[in-house]
């Protein structure tokens, strides 16, 4: 993937070596347009009974606010498609400070929902976690843009190429899920394990690297899931029917929900878990109520929108014009795809509940605008693909 570095007079028509900027990716624009528009539509269907039950009669409670968060964040992903991604590289430490400020700040401030997890202030409240995802990828993406892997050929040379080329970026990565795990924040921390290693094993770090920390992470991951309210929802995962009125009633609503949607499914507003028998249908089991709306033929559907987002995104990664944009690229492609894959998984209780929203769909401001303005960095890579120019 390695490519030669170039300085671009982007938007202005010609680049260097006989090349010229070309328009946005207009497939995965509208992919992106698709996607905003119908999860505005679900977000309003799985919001609405709830809304008039708890926001004194006003049904459009949570669509009118995700409907401002959808218009900030397009006007932020239009701007984000015409700034050059390349300055990103001499904001990663302004970034990367300050990111760990608001990680610290977010523990002052009250907890919600069992973590302390929003900044909240007059008029506003947002997730520091949403920006930290994005200066994650940027810091690894600038260090990967300059990093030449060691060949191992020994045993010897494999441990000693594991700490000098392998561990630094562990140790990044650890120092950002300490401060996450502070909150708690585990489905966050997990989220940007699954990105930072697709971003490493995409710059070409050793298969065995990968193997080494496997043990440790998993010894890791089972300590931590082992006490508290994450044992709980382990054994609800496990028999959720074990306790239905308590921790397992939320999935066993969602999987009743999608068992009653079945081939084409009740019909768009339709569904009957959302009348408060599933907790939160709007966020992180949105997906659920879609399912019983508009069975599995929507669900597939919202599946395969979800699936060219991705390929163009992995698209996009794969024809930039520098190593940096390649990573950036891969970076949003795989926060993209894990939050679809893990958020899927937990409705359909494939893994053990953890809150992980839904991209376009989940209502959430600071998420929206995040995952938009992302989309916009990507529409930028997009932008500044190579394209000869005709003899």
């Amino acid at each position: 993937m390695a490519r030669t570095k170039t300085k671009y007079k982007v938007f202005k028509g010609k680049g260097k070596d006989k090349t010229k900027m070309r328009g946005m990716d207009t497939v995965l624009f509208n992919m992106i347009l698709v996607l905003l528009c119908f999860g505005l539509i679900m977000c309003f269907s799985a919001s609405a009974p709830a809304a008039q039950q708890n926001m004194n009669g006003d049904s459009y409670y949570f669509l009118r606010k995700q409907l401002i968060w959808a218009i900030v964040g397009f006007a932020g992903m239009l701007i984000a498609s015409k700034y050059d991604y390349h300055k990103l590289q001499k904001l990663t430490f302004p970034m990367v400070v300050l990111s760990i400020v608001l990680l610290i700040a977010v523990l002052f401030f009250p907890a919600q929902k069992g973590g302390k997890r929003w900044i909240s202030l007059p008029g506003i409240s947002f997730q520091p976690s949403e920006f930290v995802k994005f200066t994650v990828i940027v810091l690894f993406a600038n260090m990967l843009s300059r990093k030449k892997w060691h060949k191992v050929k020994n045993v010897q040379e494999f441990f000693k190429y594991f700490v000098k080329d392998f561990c630094p970026y562990m140790l990044v990565f650890l120092l950002f899920a300490l401060l996450l795990m502070l909150e708690p924040h585990f489905s966050c921390t997990v989220l940007i394990l699954c990105v930072v290693m697709t971003m490493l094993f995409a710059a070409g770090a050793n298969l065995g690297y990968f193997a080494t920390i496997i043990g440790p992470v998993i010894a890791a991951g089972v300590a931590l899931v082992s006490f508290g309210y994450r044992s709980d929802r382990i054994t609800s995962y496990l028999d959720p029917f074990a306790n239905p009125r308590g921790d397992g009633w939320q999935i066993i609503q969602s999987l009743y929900a999608i068992g009653s949607g079945g081939l084409f499914g009740l019909g768009l507003g339709q569904s009957r878990q959302k009348f408060l028998w599933l907790p939160e249908p709007y966020n992180d089991f949105i997906f659920a109520v879609l399912c019983e709306e508009l069975g599995f033929i929507g669900a597939a559907a919202v599946l395969i929108l979800f699936c060219v987002l991705i390929w163009r995104g992995i698209y996009v990664a794969m024809r930039a014009p520098d190593t940096f944009g390649t990573f950036v690229a891969v970076g949003i492609t795989a926060l993209i795809a894990f939050q679809v894959l893990i958020n899927i998984a937990v409705v359909t209780k494939a893994i053990p509940v953890t809150g992980m929203p839904l991209p376009f769909f989940s209502s959430g401001g600071t998420a929206l605008l995040f995952t938009l303005c992302e989309m916009g960095v990507l529409l930028n890579i997009s932008r500044q693909i190579e394209v000869p120019e005709a003899k």
